[in-house]
């Protein structure tokens, strides 16, 4: 009877249980309301639901599942050497339609607005104490890109903040129709949001597979730090535009894509343990991050009323909103807001303009940090 309870004192001792901490019992509970969110009320599911079980498994004590040798510290390899925020980057130009940016170029300058939200919480993160490179990764956030967010938190090595980043990063990705409309209708009024805009023109075949061959050459030449995240999303966009290489398109856009997701997730969720994530920090990440994502709305906005006036009243301001790269969320956003004013306007593929602009408007932001703090 004796050896009975040594053996089972030994199991107790040898299970999770014994090594269970109040941090990593809180950390098991996020990880659980993430599930939650993701499953439950659909916020960003693709990756959320990863990350928040990546970070259910490193939070169960004595696992030994990011150690050395571990599953998780292999799969870790791919984003602490940025290799899945890349390929992601390639699954996402094969996904992107660039015709309405094409039809109406001067929307790309929205784009490049809305990454205002980026260098105000570059600003902010610095004053409250974080490092430069630190602040970097924070205000990328207000891109509205989950991928660039990481690749650039990483390349900065700031990998202790991965986990708030990227969580702060999808939680405001999935939030843009609660937190974008009452910032357009504060910057924007009645008359403003019922503007409507002239017909698209027509692309040609010749400009779209032109356009990512051309954007590639200049963001080397201009910003070469910005190639791996431009160049490959570009190479993904030519996979689809140019129609002799569907195939490659297709896995891009499907098994390459989802198969990188689902490592990515479990990869950041890793990082999410109860000694980095459970700091004051984490909580002053997420507040930054939401005024990095206000401020980039609003950047976009107020450009949009200036290329109002400029325009002789042709342009609707509230397709600045969705100069964030939260594509297609935000432009559905812009249409939804345009129709509560008149239901017979569409300006969704306008509003697609600036949104996929958003998304090389990010990539060239992060390049720029990269150039200047590396």
């Amino acid at each position: 009877m004796r050896l009975y309870f040594e053996a089972l004192g030994d199991l107790i001792g040898q299970s999770g249980f014994a090594g269970m901490t109040p941090g990593t019992f809180i950390m098991i509970v996020v990880a659980l309301v993430l599930l939650y969110l993701a499953l439950g009320k659909g916020f960003e599911p693709l990756l959320l639901t990863p990350i928040a079980f990546g970070c259910l498994l490193v939070n169960l004590p004595l696992s030994g599942i990011m150690d050395e040798g571990g599953f998780l510290r292999y799969v870790f390899f791919g984003a602490e050497h940025e290799i899945y925020p890349i390929i992601i980057f390639m699954g996402i130009g094969a996904l992107t339609d660039f015709t309405p940016l094409l039809a109406n170029p001067v929307t790309f300058l929205l784009g490049a607005a809305a990454q205002f939200g980026v260098f105000i919480a570059f600003i902010g993160a610095t004053l409250l104490g974080f490092n430069i490179q630190q602040s970097a990764a924070i205000g990328i956030i207000g891109g509205a890109d989950g991928p660039t967010s990481i690749y650039l938190t990483m390349k900065l090595g700031q990998r202790e903040i991965l986990g708030a980043i990227a969580v702060a990063a999808y939680s405001y990705m999935s939030l843009v129709p609660l937190i974008q409309p009452p910032i357009i209708k504060l910057l924007t009024t009645k008359e403003d949001r019922a503007i409507r805009m002239d017909a698209l023109r027509p692309v040609s075949k010749v400009e779209t597979i032109l356009f990512p061959i051309v954007c590639t050459i200049a963001a080397g030449l201009i910003l070469p730090a910005s190639v791996p995240l431009v160049g490959v999303l570009m190479f993904g966009n030519l996979l689809r535009v140019c129609g002799v290489t569907d195939r490659l398109s297709g896995a891009a856009q499907n098994e390459i894509l989802n198969i990188t997701t689902i490592f990515l997730g479990l990869s950041v969720g890793a990082t999410m343990n109860a000694r980095d994530f459970l700091e004051p920090r984490t909580l002053m990440i997420i507040f930054l991050g939401l005024v990095a994502f206000m401020f980039s709305t609003a950047g976009g906005v107020m450009f949009g009323q200036l290329m109002k006036v400029l325009s002789g009243g042709k342009i609707n301001p509230m397709i600045g909103a969705a100069g964030v790269s939260a594509v297609p969320m935000a432009a559905r956003v812009v249409q939804k807001v345009c129709q509560e004013e008149n239901p017979g306007n569409y300006l969704l593929m306008h509003a697609m303009g600036p949104n996929v602009a958003g998304v090389i408007g990010t990539a060239v932001a992060a390049g720029v940090m990269l150039t200047l703090l590396r």
